[in-house]
Formats: structure tokens, C-alpha cells, sequence
């Protein structure tokens, strides 16, 4: 299993319970696909650096897993169909 790290950011119109819905949703696929969610870091809302999608601020959500190098392609895949997120990032942490 390799290590990973993602950070995403969600519209910061949704509600709090929304919000809840979404990360414990990523949480989840990480675990069905066999992975283990190791920390989820969510760092609240924050001003982003540059308007995306007409979004001035955003809710921040860090998490590290470890998973096979299926899990953050399917990830990635659900971010993207995903209404709520505005911005991700996945990367492969070295050993």
C-alpha cells in the first residue's frame, strides 16, 4: 500500500451538515476500495488566493490515506462529478 495526500476545497455555500456529508462520503470510497483513512484534517474556512468559479473563500479538507494506486484515480474521478468540490489536489507522499 502506498501513502497519500489529498486536499480539497468545498463551496463554501453549503451547509455545515453538507460539508460533513462530503468528507465522511471521501472517507468512505477510500475504505470500500480497501484503503485506510489514517487523518482528516479540516481546516474550516478559508480565503482562497484567487476567485474559482466565482468563489472567493472555500472549506478546506485535508486527508491522508493509505491505499493501492486504484483508490485516488477512482477518488479523483468522484471529485470531479462532484458538485460541492471547487478544487482538489492528490499526491503520492515518498516513503
Amino acid at each position: 500500500m502506498r501513502k497519500y495526500e489529498t486536499l480539497y476545497i468545498i463551496q463554501p455555500t453549503l451547509e455545515e451538515e453538507a460539508v460533513k456529508a462530503l468528507v465522511e462520503r471521501f472517507s468512505a470510497l477510500i475504505t470500500e476500495q480497501g484503503g485506510q483513512v489514517e487523518k482528516v484534517d479540516e481546516w474550516g474556512k478559508r480565503r482562497l488566493a484567487y476567485p474559482i468559479d466565482d468563489f472567493r473563500e472555500g472549506y478546506y479538507v485535508l486527508m491522508n490515506f493509505s491505499s493501492d494506486a486504484d483508490t485516488p484515480q477512482e477518488l479523483e474521478r468522484v471529485f470531479k462529478i462532484t458538485d460541492g468540490v471547487i478544487r482538489y489536489l492528490i499526491i503520492r507522499e515518498d516513503e
